[in-house]
């Protein structure tokens, strides 16, 4: 039996298989309003066999999009968008979920296509957020330190959020702390040198991020599983570390999460990161082992014996894929009959597609 193609329950959902879809920004929206691009997007995923997929990085609040076309889910013109992409997705028997974010400090910037950099406020851009007044690298050079009263407010903000997700019809959520966006920024000493009781120890600099997972799972209910993506190191002398990961993962078991997305790296614009096929899988081995919560591995993850492997060796729970299935939204399908998983054994063919199913 394949262990990639094992369902996996937590709390009450209980997903197909181990594929799982990582968030990708699209740049495609409108006033935050998915559109058709994002149900064709999304859907090809489930379509093609994904266990569960998950939204692009979704703002809870206006400004904290990373840039003007990012999508949103603040008010009920985005809500009612959403509805029928989740509806897509879970009737293509994938379970949709919604990665909720604030991009903090690198928000108001351009789509990679136009050359990322910031977008200024006459062209549609705005100030960023961040918890102290310091830039990132060749984004906007104007970020203003949130007062303390913001910062209490955020957790209201990612709960509201919340709620309009299952509403919409999303079956799990993930709490974006990660890439240098907001709530990671908090936790690393290089950008987060507040002196109130959200900066300086490491429990100020987790402190609103295990709020927003309190806050998150009061608004989901007990049933459904949040998952928390984290950068869980830096890859920089004195910033966040693989070691912090493992010492905040039970405190956020604790706070409500059920599985860690191990990512890395992206709050350091000069960081000297190993990148090479599997090269974060180790990050989410130590947090598994070390910080007893499950995980997931991502990062040039492209080959389903690569994917089998750390699945059945415990190195991660799951594996979120995002290159491999923009070359092929049906990998699923592909890496099921390489492994020699019948149909149905995790994966399901659409009827319409049976035809292609390989003998």
């Amino acid at each position: 039996m394949s262990a990639l193609f094992t369902p996996i329950r937590l709390r009450d959902l209980e997903v197909r298989n181990r594929v799982w879809v990582s968030p990708m920004c699209q740049y495609s929206a409108h006033h935050g309003v998915p559109d058709d691009w994002h149900l064709v997007h999304l859907g090809s995923f489930a379509r093609g066999g994904a266990g569960l997929v998950f939204t692009e990085a979704t703002a809870v609040v206006p400004e904290g999009r990373i840039s003007p076309e990012d999508t949103g889910i603040w008010n009920d013109e985005q809500q009612a968008a959403w509805t029928r992409i989740a509806a897509f997705v879970r009737d293509r028997g994938a379970t949709p979920g919604m990665q909720l974010a604030h991009a903090g400090r690198k928000a108001s910037t351009r789509a990679p296509w136009l050359g990322r950099g910031p977008v200024p406020d006459d062209a549609g851009g705005w100030r960023p957020v961040a918890p102290s007044a310091l830039a990132f690298p060749g984004l906007r050079d104007d970020p203003r330190a949130l007062e303390h009263d913001e910062v209490a407010a955020l957790p209201d903000a990612f709960a509201a959020a919340t709620r309009r997700a299952v509403e919409a019809g999303f079956e799990a959520v993930e709490v974006h702390a990660a890439h240098g966006y907001l709530l990671h920024t908090f936790l690393s000493p290089l950008s987060n040198r507040r002196e109130d009781e959200y900066g300086g120890s490491f429990e100020g600099r987790t402190r609103l991020l295990l709020d927003v997972v309190r806050a998150v799972r009061g608004a989901l209910g007990e049933a459904r599983p949040v998952a928390v993506r984290l950068s869980a190191t830096e890859w920089t002398d004195g910033g966040w570390t693989v070691e912090d990961s493992v010492k905040l993962a039970p405190l956020l078991t604790e706070a409500g999460a059920d599985l860690v997305d191990c990512s890395s790296g992206g709050n350091v614009a000069d960081a000297t990161i190993p990148v090479g096929p599997g090269y974060q899988v180790e990050l989410a081995r130590r947090v598994r082992a070390d910080g007893g919560i499950r995980t997931g591995a991502v990062g040039m993850i492209t080959e389903p014996e690569q994917a089998e492997q750390i699945v059945a060796d415990g190195s991660a729970d799951v594996v979120l894929l995002a290159r491999a299935l923009l070359r092929n939204p049906h990998w699923a399908f592909a890496a099921a009959h390489e492994l020699g998983v019948p149909v149905g054994g995790g994966v399901d063919w659409p009827d319409q597609y049976l035809r292609a199913v390989p003998s």
